[in-house]
C-alpha cells in the first residue's frame, strides 16, 4: 500500500440513470461486471466502501442558523448529480489515483478526496 488516503465518490447523473434504464438487462449486467472487475485489477489499492441506496432514501440534516436543524427526505444537492457510492484507496500520489479512475467503468463522475489525517485521540 501506499501512503496517501483518498475517498473515491462515484456521481450518477441523471442522463447516466436514463442509459441504465434502456439497457437491457443483459447489458446492465455486463456493466456490473465490468465494475467488478475494476474493484478486483484494484484489490491491493481498495479499501472500504460501498454502493449507496437510491437518493430518495436519503435524509439530510442542514445544521447553522442558530435555530433547529433543518430535516429534508433526498439528498443534499438540489441538482442532477448523486452520489451513489465511494470507496476508501492508498495509493502512492493523486497521480496514482487519477490513473485508477481513469478506467473506471460505470457512472461518468468520480470525485477524488483526500482523507485528512485526524490526530491520535479524536
Amino acid at each position: 500500500m501506499g501512503d496517501v488516503k483518498y475517498v473515491l465518490m462515484f456521481v450518477d447523473t441523471e442522463q447516466y440513470a436514463k442509459e441504465l434504464a434502456a439497457m437491457t438487462d443483459e447489458e446492465r449486467a455486463q456493466v456490473v461486471r465490468q465494475v467488478e472487475h475494476w474493484f478486483a485489477d484494484h484489490a491491493d489499492k481498495v479499501g472500504v466502501g460501498s454502493k449507496l441506496q437510491p437518493a430518495h432514501t436519503a435524509t439530510t440534516v442542514r445544521l447553522g442558523g442558530g435555530g433547529e436543524p433543518v430535516i429534508t427526505d433526498g439528498p443534499f444537492v438540489e441538482g442532477k448529480e448523486v452520489v451513489s457510492g465511494f470507496c476508501e484507496i492508498e495509493v502512492a500520489d493523486l497521480d496514482e489515483a487519477l490513473r485508477m479512475v481513469r478506467t473506471w467503468p460505470a457512472c461518468p463522475t468520480v470525485e477524488i478526496r483526500p482523507v485528512e489525517t485526524m490526530p491520535p485521540g479524536r
